[in-house]
């Protein structure tokens, strides 16, 4: 039971964490509510490597504390760095 509240709680934190990242990038993000969870996750694994390289708990302080305000922020930033790569990744693409 442990591994599926896991996988929930990384949804949630990555919804949250999607969202207010979305919500801080300027102009329009064209990606639905899935790919903004993704983002959010992957944003949180980055966040949590840059705060390791920054002598901060790293990963580990993301799966052992994810909801200290330290940990929401380095989130936020890792997924504003990955919407960014996104963003330059998905600029040339016709989306219809």
């Amino acid at each position: 039971m442990g591994l599926l509240w896991a996988i929930i709680s990384w949804i949630i934190i990555g919804a949250i964490i999607g969202l207010i990242a979305r919500a801080i990038m300027p102009g329009k993000q064209s990606m639905g509510l899935g790919l903004t969870i993704v983002l959010g996750v992957i944003g949180a694994i980055v966040g949590g490597f840059l705060g390791g390289l920054f002598g901060g708990d790293g990963i580990s302080g993301i799966m052992n504390n994810p909801w200290s305000i330290g940990t929401i922020l380095l989130a936020v930033i890792g997924a504003l760095i990955v919407m960014v790569i996104y963003g330059f990744a998905t600029k040339g693409s016709n989306r219809v």
